[in-house]
């Protein structure tokens, strides 16, 4: 086993305590941003804008310490700090009004050597590029905000830090910063920590969120239970209703607490507390006890209630956009508006409600739900991207706009579209966004062809429309009419599972499982032994096996993954006809899900009929599967190649992991005696791996001597992944 080595954090804050006169504004502050985007929330005069310059040597330190990479600087010039990496977006964006946008880029660059160029910034906000020349005080304020943000990303820092930077911006603009933000989480080359006040941006762009509450770290509490609970929003971020204030340190729920606690009684008279009964500064004293108990007041239950404008203005957006499920008709109405609402007649009839979304990319205005105008505004570069003359390009940057609007949608209950290749070409990637058991359906006259390109790793649905969808007739309207009602019918009994899935008082929560024909009998060894405290799903791992379980974990469908069977990245290296895509493992790494996988069938590469294999592969070792199938034996270089690609991203993965080497071998052909038995090819592959691995407690490297089929071995793997979920049922599903 290699040593174990840890490397710093981008951010360590220890016992941080920051003093205006006498007012103590930051207490005792505690934070860890190991890497990626982490977001602090708080209500106004909580001490974020303070803490964040503190980091930045902008107010006096009295106490504690904060490290970057591991290295002090606590009491340090704000000049010092920025040489050593630390990029700073201030609230307010802080630009010079006489200076034009080029100048402020050519001011920041050059302060430290990296990524991030002036050239590179202006590709990555082109309308930066279009303002070049104007002065900080001709822009909007969403175009400052790039300004500001593009500033600091010129200083190549390793760690940015943004104070509120969707404040006062458009819907529009702040879904730009949001993917923006996740991209440079995604990247790796820089950790960001956001400080936010817009809780669905927090929520969405990290994984984890700190709750900031009179100069202290109230909690870290994981980001998708804060934006489902409207009730703990209020209590931790709402105005004057905090007389339930939680505990300073967030415990995480048990592995025996399998139900969540219930939520208090309200049943009489509530006491409503005003920590600050007169409106503070930052020179405020803190308010004495005796002063909030005298300011506080009784409200009685009975009689309270928040009028329907108030409550739509304290929830958060995502909250508002739920609302019951609706039916999305989507398609190119200047074209197919007929036979698109013909549609929508047939799934409204049936009681469900509908949105008629359109997607032309001709500019033209039609009459419904969901304008092509306001869904090209979701592009990155706006509706100037998208209606452009060249058609190839509009219809990708529709597709690109349409897939980010349908991300946003909260309530989304199925979708159908019909059309031709351009139609299908523009729903089916936001169509592919979709968590999988979402029906989705597209009518199309390409539909009897290859439809994988549209299909991908999603359950899209697609149904050959006979006629072209091009006016109705008695061909067209028989189909359109059965796609509709079929649509129509998976939402129904989607929406009655759901609803006697909630009725119960549990469900087993799902894993996923990869095999391939070579390493079937530990496969169901260990779907034998889950079965009675998990669902097993296994997934062939055909290259699009495990996209769609991978898939499935972006939905938030896995409560983790057996990936036993890795096969898909020797054809993904070595040009076999079963490859995976360059993404495999990155819904792991952007979940953290526990992981346990092997390296099962690495000994293969897959190709069709014995002529069918390049030529550049004559004379190596070769065992014929059937008349269709050719495996080709990996080699020692071919393995190594493998293991340092399949342990850089391993080294990604914050979740916990554990991964296997059989060093009985990798298959059933990679056994003593069968035809692919090479102990020097594999001991290739584990060599590479314990090299390039980075060890942790939370992430290991396992050695068997035994076969993957061996029942030794599929036992090792029951009991590690049992040990990483905890006990049986302690987690549920987070959807179904």
């Amino acid at each position: 086993m290699n040593e174990v080595r840890r490397s710093k954090a981008a951010l360590e804050v220890r016992g941080l305590d920051v003093y205006y006169g006498h007012s103590h504004a930051l207490q005792g502050v505690d934070l860890t941003l190991e890497s990626g985007v982490f977001s602090v929330v708080g209500r106004n005069g909580m001490g974020k804008t303070t803490l964040c310059k503190a980091i930045m040597g902008l107010v006096a330190v009295s106490g504690g310490s904060i490290r970057v990479r591991g290295e002090d600087i606590t009491r340090r010039a704000p000049a010092q700090i920025a040489r050593l990496g630390v990029g700073y977006v201030p609230q307010g964006r802080r630009l010079w009004r006489s200076l034009s946008v080029d100048e402020h880029l050519r001011l920041a660059g050059g302060l430290r050597p990296g990524a991030w160029t002036v050239d590179r910034i202006y590709e990555t906000f082109p309308r930066l590029a279009e303002r070049k020349d104007h002065g900080g005080g001709q822009l909007s304020g969403g175009e400052q905000q790039m300004l500001a943000i593009s500033r600091a990303l010129l200083t190549n820092p390793h760690l940015l830090i943004m104070d509120e930077p969707t404040e006062g911006l458009a819907p529009v603009i702040v879904a730009q910063v949001e993917e923006m933000l996740l991209r440079l989480g995604e990247d790796g080359d820089m950790s960001v920590l956001v400080i936010e006040q817009n809780i669905g941006v927090a929520t969405a762009i990290s994984r984890n969120v700190a709750i900031m509450v009179n100069g202290r770290i109230n909690r870290i509490i994981d980001s998708t239970r804060l934006a489902a609970d409207r009730e703990l929003q209020q209590r931790l971020l709402g105005v004057g209703l905090h007389a339930e204030l939680e505990p300073d340190i967030d415990v995480a729920a048990s592995a025996d607490d399998t139900k969540p606690a219930p939520p208090p009684r309200r049943d009489g008279p509530i006491r409503i507390y005003i920590s600050n009964p007169t409106l503070p500064t930052r020179w405020s004293q803190p308010a004495p006890i005796a002063r909030i108990e005298a300011a506080a007041r009784t409200l009685s239950t009975q009689i309270a209630r928040l009028d329907e404008t108030t409550r739509r203005k304290r929830e958060p957006l995502a909250a508002q956009a739920a609302g019951p499920p609706v039916v999305l008709v989507v398609g190119t109405l200047d074209t197919k508006g007929q036979e698109l609402r013909f549609i929508r007649d047939i799934i409204a009839e049936s009681g469900l409600r509908t949105r008629l979304v359109d997607v032309s990319t001709s500019g033209k205005h039609s009459s419904c739900d969901v304008s092509a105008q306001e869904i090209a505004l979701n592009h990155g570069r706006g509706g100037s991207a998208v209606f452009g003359p060249d058609r190839g390009a509009a219809v990708t940057a529709m597709a690109d706009a349409f897939a980010n609007w349908l991300r946003r949608q909260g309530n989304v209950a199925g979708v159908i579209s019909a059309g031709g290749s351009g139609a299908a070409s523009l729903v089916a990637p936001g169509m592919r966004a979709l968590p999988v058991g979402v029906p989705k359906l597209i009518i199309s006259s390409v539909a009897s062809g290859d439809v994988g390109p549209y299909v991908g790793p999603a359950d899209i649905t697609m149904m050959y429309s006979v006629t072209d969808v091009q006016g109705l007739n008695s061909i067209s309207r028989a189909v359109l009419a059965n796609g509709a009602n079929a649509l129509a019918g998976m939402v129904k009994a989607r929406l009655d599972a759901r609803a006697a899935t909630a009725r119960e008082t549990g469900g087993l929560p799902s894993v996923g499982i990869t095999m391939f024909g070579v390493t079937t009998p530990a496969v169901q060894r260990i779907a034998a032994e889950l079965r009675d405290d998990f669902e097993c799903l296994v997934f062939h791992a055909t290259g699009v096996g495990g996209r769609s379980m991978e898939k499935l974990v972006d939905s938030g469908q896995l409560a983790g993954v057996i990936d036993l069977t890795t096969t898909e990245i020797c054809d993904l290296l070595m040009g076999g006809v079963f490859p995976a895509t360059e993404d495999r493992f990155g819904a792991i790494i952007r979940s953290r899900l526990p992981y346990v996988g092997s390296v099962g069938a690495l000994d293969m590469v897959n190709f069709g009929a014995p002529e069918t294999i390049p030529e550049r592969y004559r004379g190596r070792k070769f065992h014929v599967h059937n008349p269709q199938v050719t495996l080709m034996r990996t080699t020692a270089e071919e393995n190594e190649r493998m293991g340092r690609w399949i342990g850089e991203r391993l080294n990604q993965m914050d979740g916990p992991v554990r991964f296997f080497l059989p060093e009985g071998g990798v298959s059933a052909l990679d056994a003593r005696g069968q035809p692919f038995w090479d102990p020097n090819a594999d001991a290739a592959l584990f060599r590479t791996l314990e090299r390039t691995v980075r060890q942790t407690g939370n992430r290991q490297l396992i050695r068997a001597p035994k076969n993957i089929n061996d029942p030794e071995f599929a036992a090792a793997i029951v009991g590690a992944f049992r040990t990483l979920f905890g006990r049986a049922g302690a987690r549920r599903r987070v959807a179904r």
